[in-house]
């Protein structure tokens, strides 16, 4: 397989609360995405970062009585301990919106829009959503809410602001769309195209700055600042360093290279529609593919405070370590529907499938070859993957690729059960011994697939199997 640049890139969340495991699920799935492509042998640059500006973060800040540059400074460095917390890839880049070099980057885009004519001033009447920071139309509305935010009253604004000329891009969109590869999964695709269908409406891309003064400023015009989505969207290709590009990422990554925007199920308008647009308009190359996945509950409701079933994903890594939650974020939720997910459904996982299932093979065989081997097998050779394991992720079917492992992991057990290394040791010790490095080898390249998963465990047990010791418990068993 051609080795190729990929780039990847999750959305940036909104500094306006803690982290939570609905971008826990999406950060980590990127990083699964980004260490199998650096596996493969494809340079990867993988970005990630805070979506800072705003009326709802200006708001939050003045609720709480702080300066809104001191309060996203405070969340931005929440979300920048995800790296560590969640065992992120090294190599992860993170851009904040508030960046200096990001700000040119948006002023940029919009002067090249504003020049092929799709930015113009209105005069301007609507409802508006704080929570998902857009305008809505009557027809979005659900009982008079947005639905996204249905115990948040929309608010009714009139202004002059400036617009984008969606409008104009709905042949270019459909073109765009009917590519089967740009979205998936492919009902998410159809969604688009059935949204572009229906008739796209320009969209408001500034504030007031009398109002609204926390954002990029206007080019060209001191009274207004932008649109939080145009500013944010920018990030995706300012952290490559256009429009300078000195260092070359642009055009080795997202001219040249293979593009991938990981997304909630929510965001298919913004950033397969209005971003698309925007690329379009500025006569940048538009994204190869976002991928959308589902929504995370807890005991079948959204998460909220005020019920008390929001699963802390810093609390369950500090019980259970990062690739335990990586672990079950992979295999336990599905990769493009919604998934319901309780503590007892966690611990459930643990115990089964990686105290009573890797961590009880491991042992095992470990055991076994630490009491009869003379010394440690020979590193295996490095080769090529299972295709069941690589259409997998290809297919970004994360769990399918980690039942594909397990399987393997069921299989150890099973031989272990079925040849009996440990009495075939006492009567026939060559053969006894043929076996136990057979597992041990066995055992090392099924781990080797855990890499993009659970990093920390992969380098964990083949350390061990290299030195020939029985670890310690991998996963101590939870009650």
């Amino acid at each position: 397989m051609a080795k190729k640049n990929f780039y990847l890139t999750t959305t940036l969340p909104y500094v306006n609360a803690d982290p939570h495991i609905g971008f826990a699920l999406e950060i980590v799935q990127a990083d699964i995405l980004a260490r199998y492509h650096a596996l493969l042998g494809d340079e990867v640059f993988f970005n990630t970062g805070t979506d800072e500006h705003g009326l709802k973060i200006y708001r939050k800040a003045q609720d709480e009585g702080k300066d809104a540059q001191e309060y996203v400074d405070e969340y931005a460095k929440k979300f920048r301990g995800l790296k560590d917390k969640l065992g992120l890839s090294p190599e992860l880049h993170f851009i904040r919106t508030t960046d200096s070099h990001h700000k040119i980057a948006a002023q940029a885009l919009w002067k090249h829009c504003e020049k092929n004519g799709d930015i113009e001033k209105r005069k301007y009447k609507g409802l508006y959503c704080v929570g998902d920071e857009a305008f809505l139309k009557e027809s979005e509305l659900v009982d008079g809410k947005c639905p996204n935010h249905p115990t948040m009253d929309p608010i009714e604004i009139e202004e002059e602001n400036y617009f984008f000329k969606l409008s104009s891009y709905q042949d270019k969109l459909l073109a765009y769309l009917s590519q089967p590869a740009v979205i998936v999964p492919e009902w998410r695709r159809e969604e688009a195209m059935n949204f572009v269908k229906n008739g796209l409406e320009d969209f408001s891309i500034s504030r007031v700055k009398e109002k609204m003064p926390w954002g990029v400023p206007v080019p060209g015009d001191d009274t207004q600042v932008m649109y939080v989505w145009f500013d944010a969207l920018t990030n995706y290709i300012s952290t490559l360093g256009w429009p300078e590009d000195d260092a070359g990422n642009y055009r080795k990554f997202w001219e040249e290279g293979e593009t991938v925007q990981l997304a909630g199920k929510d965001q298919v308008r913004f950033q397969s529609i209005m971003w698309q647009a925007m690329l379009l308009s500025a006569g940048l190359s538009t994204t190869d593919r976002v991928v959308y996945h589902g929504f995370i509950t807890s005991g079948g409701q959204k998460m909220s405070k005020s019920i008390g079933n929001v699963i802390d994903p810093y609390a369950i890594v500090d019980e259970y370590g990062a690739d335990a939650l990586r672990y079950f974020l992979a295999r336990h939720v599905h990769p493009f529907e919604d998934s319901d997910v309780t503590m007892e459904k966690f611990k459930e996982a643990y115990n089964a499938n990686l105290a009573n299932g890797l961590g009880n093979v491991t042992a095992r065989i470990m055991t076994l070859a630490e009491g009869h081997l003379p010394h440690a097998i020979a590193r295996p050779e490095p080769r090529g993957f299972p295709k069941e394991y690589t259409d997998a992720l290809d297919a970004y079917q994360y769990n399918v690729a980690l039942d594909f492992v397990w399987s393997k992991i069921q299989e150890l057990d099973q031989k272990i059960n079925h040849t009996e290394p440990f009495k075939v040791i006492k009567t026939d010790p060559e053969m006894g011994r043929a076996l136990i490095s057979e597992l041990a080898v066995e055992l090392y390249e099924t781990v080797r697939m855990l890499n993009p998963f659970m990093p920390a465990t992969n380098e964990a047990i083949k350390a061990t199997i290299l030195s020939n010791k029985k670890p310690p418990n991998l996963f101590p068993r939870k009650e």
